[in-house]
């Protein structure tokens, strides 16, 4: 990813538009990143494989029944250091 200050991202804001467009442009401030210019298109697809919360009610009984036959593969095991007390 490109850092880029903010008073040079000011200065050439088209340059790094067209960059953006390819990759993503983090733009600093006191050498810290504070935002960061993506393509509409990459945006587009964050947003609609964001995660989004799910009421109860959102679920079917095919939902909750897929949950509670649900099991962990043996793969798992390999972190359940992470979960014990």
């Amino acid at each position: 990813m490109l850092k880029v200050s903010a008073a040079e991202f000011q200065r050439n804001i088209g340059k790094y538009q067209d960059i953006a467009l390819r990759e993503p442009v983090a733009v600093t401030r006191n050498g810290r990143e504070g935002t960061v210019l993506i393509s509409a298109d990459e945006y587009r697809d964050l947003h609609k494989n964001y995660r989004r919360v799910m009421r109860l009610e959102d679920f079917t009984e095919e939902d909750i029944r897929a949950i509670e036959n649900a099991r962990p593969s043996p793969e798992s095991k390999a972190f359940d250091h992470e979960v014990e007390d």
